[in-house]
């Protein structure tokens, strides 16, 4: 058990004496970044204190005077009602024993038993992937792990928009490239796709069927739309593994359509609906949307928005207990409405999350880069990483909250120095990786009973921390609270290194501990940098 898991089930015990039962989530502890403040503070008596007829400050006493275990070496009460908890030295190096003895698993907490599904990156199958798409994969992907490795039981799912206009004219642009490969004009109107990787899916098709698709009818206008999409999503498969993402599930809206007769989905939402100029409306605004929304247009085809209802009441059908969306910032709007179309349906709304995610500008020697030489487009998702490389992009899409606007400088995701945070952690991996080489012979101890100065008992406090680290970022939805912890215990081994003799042979029992330190180190970077998906190089 963590200090923290130690120090939690201390206090949980200890309230229960005020009729009180709470959960580990119920118990907020805080590393303090103070020594003289203690190891950890807890709000437990400001946040419980009032509602049991206590001033905070007395019932922050009166709880601390209840409390006793070997593992506490003093109690102190600051300020209006915070609790700081001193922990014994051998408190500290315990959690050597206990990353060793989780190895690849250490920083795993247990589980909650909550379905979470989380639905992000869904681009559209109708070309090349752009760098919003990139940011909100990365983000995505490594809340998801985030939360695995918090406890919830989480589906990453692909939603597939393959019906309407944007599919329509693919096709359209598909066969027109198809056509002209047999010698006819290329027509193409202003909303088709002009780009030219179409021209490379056409001559597939014409390896594959011949001229069998020549004649315009039903049949090869089906056809152009499905394998368009089936080609697209092809390429952006392959993209998302070479980017370490995979999806449980992919749904699609023609699916949707089929299993759920949106008519019929319309008519149980009869109560919360009505017709103006020939459209029907949903009454959202009854609920949480500023205004009610249509949802079948005056020529009678469905707005996006009435699939992607019965897309959510599918999910919901499903037994997830919270649905998370990954959207651009430009679907701000979405969100009251999709909860209200939940919450006519009897749904909790709150059981609905959305994140947005801002833009991202691409820099080159401090000037904005918009389009690709190589190109002459923007640039896209597949040319970013092949020039700086998943690592680099995973972690510097991640780095900054999503709702601040991205600025990914092209020089500073290949710079192999310290001024480089990626590059700054794996190089802290490898660094520890090195020592354990060189000290291979001389083994470990499993207590680092030695560890004593503060370089040392930095990094064991920043190592027992990282369970704490993954259910802040988990609660929070904050991939970025987890990079500040890699950097920081990144720093902490530097320092550590650049203070400390790791290995001397003159003193092999203290160097058994520190290489002790240094392993649980590497073991916690190698842990940390996994969730967000960015390998751990041994060597660099």
């Amino acid at each position: 058990m963590s200090n923290e898991e130690t120090l939690k089930s201390i206090l949980i015990e200890a309230m229960k004496a005020y009729g009180l039962s709470l959960t580990p989530s119920d118990v907020v502890l805080e590393r303090s970044k103070d020594p003289a403040h203690g190891d950890y503070a807890t709000n437990l008596a400001l946040r419980y204190g009032k509602s049991l007829g206590f001033i905070p400050r007395n019932f922050a006493l009166e709880l601390a005077g209840r409390i006793s275990d070997p593992t506490i070496d003093k109690i102190e009460v600051a300020g209006p009602g915070f609790i700081n908890f001193f922990l014994h030295a051998d408190a500290m190096t315990g959690v050597l024993s206990e990353v060793f003895r989780l190895g690849d698993d250490y920083g795993r907490q247990v589980k909650k038993g909550v379905k979470v599904n989380l639905e992000f990156f869904s681009a559209n199958p109708t070309g090349d992937i752009h760098l919003g798409h990139t940011r909100i994969g990365a983000f995505g992907d490594s809340l998801a792990e985030i939360l695995i490795w918090d406890g919830y039981d989480v589906t990453r799912e692909y939603y597939v928009n393959d019906c309407g206009n944007q599919v329509e004219h693919l096709g359209n642009s598909l066969r027109a490239r198809y056509h002209e490969l047999y010698g006819e004009p290329l027509v193409l109107g202003d909303d088709d796709y002009h780009g030219v990787d179409l021209i490379d899916i056409a001559k597939q098709v014409r390896e594959e069927f011949g001229d069998k698709y020549l004649v315009d009818n039903q049949e090869s206008h089906d056809f152009f739309i499905r394998y368009g999409i089936d080609a697209e999503l092809k390429k952006i498969k392959n993209e998302l593994d070479n980017f370490r993402i995979h999806f449980d599930r992919f749904s699609y809206e023609s699916e949707i359509r089929k299993k759920y007769d949106l008519g019929k989905v319309i008519e149980g939402l009869k109560k919360y609906t009505y017709q103006k100029d020939g459209a029907t409306y949903l009454r959202t605004s009854a609920f949480l949307d500023d205004k009610d929304r249509p949802i079948v247009k005056s020529n009678g085809q469905y707005t996006y928005f009435m699939p992607d209802i019965a897309y959510h009441y599918d999910k919901m059908a499903r037994g997830y207990d919270l649905l998370i969306d990954v959207l651009g910032a430009d679907h701000h709007g979405y969100i009251n409405r999709m909860k209200s179309a939940l919450a006519m349906k009897g749904y909790d709304p709150s059981r609905l999350e959305v994140d947005l995610i801002q833009m991202v500008k691409t820099y080159r020697d401090g000037v904005e880069v918009k389009m690709s030489k190589r190109t002459g487009k923007a640039i896209s998702h597949h040319e970013l990483v092949e020039e700086v490389g998943v690592d680099a992009v995973r972690y510097l899409f991640v780095e900054r909250s999503p709702s601040t606007h991205l600025d990914f400088d092209y020089n500073l995701a290949l710079e192999q120095s310290s001024s480089n945070p990626v590059y700054y952690a794996q190089y802290a991996h490898a660094r520890c990786c090195s020592l354990l080489t060189l000290g291979q012979d001389i083994g470990i101890d499993g207590d680092g009973a030695l560890l004593s100065n503060d370089y040392e008992t930095a990094i064991l406090k920043h190592i027992a921390d990282f369970g704490n680290a993954i259910e802040g970022a988990a609660r929070e939805r904050a991939p970025y609270r987890l990079c500040a912890y890699i950097h920081k215990l990144a720093e902490l081994v530097h320092e550590f290194y650049a203070h400390n003799r790791v290995i001397d042979r003159d003193n092999l029992p203290l160097t058994r501990s520190r290489l002790s330190l240094v392993k649980a180190a590497k073991i916690t970077l190698h842990n940390a940098l996994g969730i967000l998906g960015v390998s751990s190089p041994e060597k660099m």
